[in-house]
């Protein structure tokens, strides 16, 4: 019983310290340039090559459709892909959630 409580106490307390994933903006247009700016271009308004090569419309990541999907909708994007879009595999996972942050200032 001893050892359960020690590594019940040692679960919580790694837990009420851990810090969530900071989002900062430049590190995720740093994380964009890295591994999406190809496809969806320097200002997130899609590469028309790109997209009539893969045959989709590429929305703007800008639009009101993309921004108003929640963080998460966005970050399951990054990482699962959606469509044509394969999942994206090089950034972590603090480069993903600055990716959303980044993504959100493309107003």
């Amino acid at each position: 019983m001893g050892t359960k409580l020690f590594l019940t106490c040692t679960v919580i307390a790694f837990l009420s310290c851990a810090q969530p994933l900071k989002a900062d903006a430049a590190v995720g247009k740093a994380a964009y340039d890295k591994a999406c700016k190809s496809c969806h271009g320097a200002e997130g308004k899609g590469n028309p090559a790109i997209a009539k090569m893969m045959k989709v419309e590429m929305r703007p990541l800008g639009s009101k459709e993309v921004l108003a999907k929640s963080d998460q909708d966005l970050k399951k994007n990054i990482t699962d892909g959606m469509a044509n879009m394969k999942p994206v595999k090089t950034l972590s996972g603090v480069e993903i959630t600055s990716c959303v942050a980044y993504l959100r200032t493309l107003k």
